[in-house]
């Protein structure tokens, strides 16, 4: 995949899944995932395909092959990045009660909460097998040790950001840094993962590995305030599930937390209010939205997401040019490119 200057970052974005590393991945995923009598394969299968951007994955083998390693012998741990993440939006899609997921109805609404569990369970061990299979490959041991070390903890991250999310439900005096500190853990450590992996086995040392590993961090925070905006800048059928699950949750995002920070006592009993109703109610999120707006609060979110952004793209200077690192670059570019 080329990238020109001055490419519109969202028209990357869409033909990303058909670049080379895309187009890896998807036929990898088809040829791994048939169609499959087996009730469990199914319900995987229904998770993963139609496979999404493949984002994580693709910076996977755009990591390795930025370092100096080929996309052949990392083409497994890149797929133990997708079963990770599909995991995480089962798992999501069970505790926020979201019916949609991808514009079709999520995997618990389509197989039931109890069968869910199970496939985002065995989505997480194929994850680790998988990791394995890149020393047949023939990446060296000792390698696959510490990429394995280094999914593990961030794993371990994401379920203590998940939890400290949890804790902050109707809690907008929970404050921006708490935020920060979700986005960190639970989005910021997978994408730390993703290009961390992809160095390790790529054959990066210490130093570069940890410079991917930043940029993978502030990347991944970057893409949640990203994702929390497009509640306010973008349609159900755009993002492929409710705009109102946030507030239907009681979750507090940045918009919401920067516009409660600078609102009078009134404006902020409404926010409150908004959240504690747990309501779904479109009139309630119009008038959140007014809110935003009249705070600047989406402008505001916007400029802290292109401070990480711009945070994760500064770990890419010292890398040797490539066709990977400008793509690394562009999807930096993308996370804060406004939704269309």
């Amino acid at each position: 995949m080329t990238v020109v200057a001055g490419t519109d970052p969202r028209d990357f974005m869409k033909d990303l899944p058909q670049s080379r590393s895309g187009r890896l991945l998807h036929n990898e995923l088809g040829r791994r995932w048939p169609a499959d009598p087996d009730h469990l394969a199914t319900i995987v299968r229904y998770a993963l395909l139609p496979a999404g951007k493949l984002l994580r994955p693709i910076m996977t083998l755009e990591s390795a092959e930025a370092v100096g390693g080929h996309p052949d012998s990392v083409l497994p741990a890149a797929l133990s990045m997708e079963y990770i993440h599909v995991a995480t939006l089962v798992h999501d899609d069970i505790i926020d009660a979201d019916e949609l997921r991808r514009g079709r109805p999520a995997v618990p609404v389509a197989f039931g909460t109890p069968a869910a569990i199970v496939a985002g369970d065995q989505l997480i061990f194929t994850a680790f097998a998988s990791l394995t299979e890149c020393h047949a490959a023939g990446v060296p041991a000792d390698r696959v040790v510490a990429a394995t070390d280094a999914l593990a903890t961030a794993g371990a991250d994401l379920c203590r950001g998940q939890l400290l999310e949890s804790q902050l439900v109707d809690d907008p005096d929970s404050g921006v840094a708490a935020y920060l500190e979700v986005a960190r853990l639970k989005t910021g450590a997978l994408f730390r993962a993703v290009c961390q992996v992809g160095a390790l086995l790529g054959g990066a040392d210490a130093t570069r590995a940890g410079q991917l590993a930043n940029y993978g961090e502030q990347l991944g925070i970057a893409f949640q305030i990203r994702d929390d905006l497009l509640a306010y800048e973008a349609s159900t059928a755009t993002i492929g599930k409710p705009t109102t699950s946030d507030l239907a949750n009681g979750r507090p995002t940045l918009p919401v937390l920067l516009a409660y920070e600078t609102s009078p006592p009134a404006t902020r009993a409404e926010l409150t209010s908004a959240l504690h109703r747990h309501s779904t109610d479109p009139a309630t999120h119009r008038r959140v939205h007014d809110i935003l707006r009249a705070t600047r609060a989406l402008e505001r979110a916007r400029e802290q997401a292109g401070d990480h952004a711009r945070q994760a793209r500064d770990q890419l200077h010292t890398l040797p040019d490539s066709a990977s690192r400008d793509v690394l670059t562009a999807i930096a570019r993308w996370a804060t490119a406004q939704s269309r």
